[in-house]
């Protein structure tokens, strides 16, 4: 499979500024005086910052993000081999892995350990992790899941699923798995965890598959976690599966799979997870490249554990069958506070989407997306409620999601074909929506393809293509042009 890459963008401007500073510092410095106040001014910020965040918030004051503590290095490294692994995509390593893990587990009071996995191929059935444990890919160094399913064991519905997610009753572990872990890094010279899983897509499509898939890697009830320099390709499910989490870094992974036929393999999903970062990630998959999650229907309202605190930055990523960055459908615990930035989705379906029902309850609130770039994608920006998915009869039909609070500044992009589609309802209206700075190149001229439904909120300033009429017109300055009239008119075409 040919797996195309988008080339950063260029930095130049940052190096010209670099060197302005150069030239411009030492005589800056060179007054007593001003360097005097400058280290008065600093001295007097720190405290401030002390004052107002005395237990280590730092400069959290700034942003409502993670307080990431950094990880610690590990006094004790093993390789993969000392423990009998075979590096040659054949030999099953699933007892060499879990020997190494129980070593590390030992190590916990001195601060854990590191297993590296040298360049191989080592094949494994799924194996859990350990607290207080780095596990480390060197280049070229590729774990590789074994394919058949009589290997990966079976666990209990999530919690709030109550379901499988494609049958009832059990499911599929993950191929690396870890419950109630702090201090686990998963890192390395960007080596490869491979799912293998077109068997499992195959199977999943001749209906041959009696529980639901399992993810590439899932962490549960854990925190401090951190996945960075890594690859992750080809996951029989969802990719990488953080369930209830708290304190989570994702920056520098590649996830690849498939963009057609390879059902459900969804980059990143934080299920009620809280204080995370993901950063600097080139996503390319057969589903969501990002989907928010918090439960479903009335098992996730009654697990209760929101999806919070989050931060998405600087990613490319795209999508041909679903979303780059959703939240939903399964959001019944809630999601709120969520900044999406710095994205570019290219090739796609659709960029971001927000996806509910009736039945979901939970609230989707204070969502800020800020300088999405769109090439060549079918539906910019969707909002969804009548995503109608639920795991059983025991649903309840008058429970039904809040959303507002949701803007978007800084929206750009060419070869659209609709760049707005907000589906409210009269039962589940959209409110509080911001549009400021948008101007999106069409590839179709038709009237109405800014489309509204049941949506309350407002435009700044000057956005293209029109707007519907169902929002309030402000100019630059945020005064108030024209008050909209039909806050409730639908004009939703979903035949382009």
């Amino acid at each position: 499979m040919m797996v195309e890459t988008a080339a950063p963008p260029p930095s130049s401007r940052f190096n010209y500024k670099r060197l302005e500073l150069k030239r411009c510092l030492p005589a800056f410095l060179s007054s007593h005086k001003t360097l005097f106040s400058l280290l008065w001014i600093a001295a007097f910020a720190s405290v401030f910052l002390w004052k107002r965040n005395p237990v280590g918030a730092g400069l959290a004051v700034f942003w409502r993000g993670p307080l990431r503590p950094m990880p610690q290095l590990r006094p004790v490294a093993f390789n993969l081999t000392d423990f009998g692994a075979v590096g040659d995509g054949v030999t099953v390593n699933t007892e060499a892995f879990e020997r190494a893990v129980s070593a590390i587990s030992k190590l916990r009071k001195r601060g854990g350990g590191q297993l590296n996995v040298p360049p191989g191929r080592w094949l494994t059935a799924p194996f859990n992790l350990t607290s207080h444990m780095t596990l480390f890919l060197a280049e070229g160094a590729v774990i590789l899941g074994i394919q058949d399913e009589k290997y990966w064991p079976l666990m209990p519905a999530l919690p709030s699923y109550g379901y499988g997610r494609e049958h009832p009753g059990p499911r599929y572990g993950s191929l690396i798995h870890g419950q109630n872990l702090r201090d686990v890094v998963i890192t390395g010279h960007n080596g490869t965890i491979d799912g293998q899983g077109q068997t499992w897509w195959k199977k999943y499509r001749q209906k041959l598959l009696n529980h639901t898939r399992g993810p590439l890697v899932q962490i549960m009830w854990s925190r401090d976690i951190v996945f960075t320099n890594i690859t992750l390709r080809d996951s029989p499910f969802w990719t990488l599966h953080p369930y209830d989490c708290k304190n989570v870094t994702i920056r520098n992974v590649t996830i690849l799979a498939p963009i057609f036929e390879a059902p459900n393999t969804d980059g990143i999903d934080p299920d009620s997870c809280e204080d995370m970062v993901i950063e600097d990630c080139y996503i390319s998959v057969g589903d969501d490249a990002i989907a928010i999650k918090s439960g479903w229907d009335q098992y996730g309202i009654a697990y209760g554990r929101p999806s919070t605190n989050i931060l998405i930055r600087n990613l490319v990523v795209r999508s041909m069958v679903s979303a780059g960055i959703s939240i939903g459908s399964e959001m019944s615990g809630g999601v709120s506070n969520v900044t999406v930035e710095n994205i570019l989705v290219w090739s796609s379906r659709r960029v971001v989407r927000i996806k509910t029902a009736p039945g979901r309850g939970g609230y989707v609130r204070h969502i800020t997306y800020r300088n999405l770039t769109f090439d060549n994608v079918r539906v910019g920006i969707v909002i969804k409620t009548d995503y109608n998915e639920h795991p059983d009869e025991g649903y309840d039909p008058k429970a039904v999601p809040i959303l507002g609070d949701i803007s978007f500044t800084g929206i750009h992009g060419q070869g659209v074909r609709v760049p707005v589609r907000i589906h409210g309802s009269q039962e589940i209206p959209v409110r509080n929506v911001t549009f400021w700075d948008m101007s999106v190149g069409l590839t179709y001229k038709k009237k109405h393809i800014f489309q509204c439904a049941y949506v309350h909120g407002r435009v700044i300033g000057t956005v293209f293509p029109a707007p519907c009429e169902n929002l309030d017109r402000y100019d630059e300055q945020g005064k108030l042009v024209k008050r909209s009239v039909s806050q409730n008119l639908t004009d939703i075409d979903y035949d382009f």
